[in-house]
């Protein structure tokens, strides 16, 4: 059984800021905006959202097939797709574009300012799905917005269940594009801000979109997520972190750990709960892709703070 990723694959800039961005921030000077922050550290990470999803899906043993494309200084990414033994055969890598670039800044409160340069993505829709034996399900991760429009419309066509995840690429899409990608879709997962911002889109409430799908997925960093399944609504607790390190690539781990449990047939509140056991192992680490765990292990947390495994 594998699972098809379609999303970014970037590098990111990553730096700490050890104030508060509010402190330099005046709400009556947002018009003329010019700050500058001081970051004693910096570093560089493998990312994008596919790459992070594909990491924990890995970790947990599953068969990720990475949808993406990376640019002419993408070489360092596909050696390591072959260090953790991810298959590069759905990889497109562009002659004339640079790998998508992420700088992100975090402050003490874990609040996050991102520049994003797409490069290389605006070359995804080149990508077609791919007819593969054995593809179980699927997610639309964010991407350049042509190839998650064309991504969602080949797996439904395909009848391949996926989840669709628009994240920070939800700006995007107008409320006709929204909703025709919450029909193909079998499940949704966005944040709180994210899924207010698709409801006030596209009109409607949390329960009547969860009635358009398998279930609705509304995380709450470390309030835990909401599961909209049917008529109900589960509140799934957030596993509390070793350390809070760095949230950077956090619901991306949950995301790979949601995928695992769905082809392995769970119910989406049990997979949920796995979800918050590979964000909060993330989350103890720098990066998006430096955690490490299997699946015995995450199944093990999972029993000492829910009480059960699907």
């Amino acid at each position: 059984m594998s699972c098809l990723i379609s999303g970014s694959l970037a590098y990111d800039t990553i730096s700490d800021y050890p104030g508060r961005f509010a402190d330099h921030i005046l709400p009556d000077r947002i018009h003329r905006l010019n700050v500058a922050f001081d970051i004693p550290t910096l570093r560089r990470e493998f990312g994008g959202c596919a790459g992070n999803i594909a990491y924990t899906l890995h970790l947990l043993g599953g068969e990720p097939v990475v949808l993406g494309v990376l640019g002419r200084d993408g070489g360092d990414y596909e050696a390591r797709f072959d260090a953790l033994g991810i298959s590069r055969a759905h990889l497109r890598v562009s002659r004339d574009l640079h790998t998508a670039q992420a700088h992100i800044m975090t402050d003490r409160d874990n609040n996050q300012i991102t520049g994003f340069h797409p490069g290389a993505m605006l070359e995804a829709h080149l990508l077609p799905v791919p007819a593969l034996p054995g593809l179980t399900l699927g997610i639309v991760a964010p991407n350049a917005r042509q190839a998650m429009l064309d991504h969602a419309a080949q797996m439904a066509a395909a009848d391949l269940p996926f989840i669709f995840d628009p994240g920070q690429a939800l700006p995007l899409f107008d409320a006709d594009d929204l909703r025709v990608l919450v029909a193909q879709a079998s499940w949704a997962v966005l944040n709180d801000y994210e899924a207010a911002l698709l409801l006030q889109r596209i009109g409607g409430d949390a329960d009547a979109l969860a009635a358009q799908l398998r279930g609705l997925v509304v995380t709450r960093g470390a309030e835990g997520c909401d599961v909209y399944t049917q008529d109900r609504v589960t509140r799934v607790e957030a596993l509390p972190a070793a350390a809070v390190v760095d949230p950077t690539g956090c619901g991306d781990a949950f995301r790979g750990a949601l995928l695992w449990a769905l082809e392995q047939g769970w119910e989406l509140v049990e997979a949920c709960r796995l979800g918050n056991v590979l964000g909060a192992c993330k989350i103890a680490s720098a990066g998006p892709q430096n955690h490490v765990i299997d699946a015995a292990t995450a199944l093990a947390a999972m029993r000492r703070v829910y009480g059960a495994v699907a």
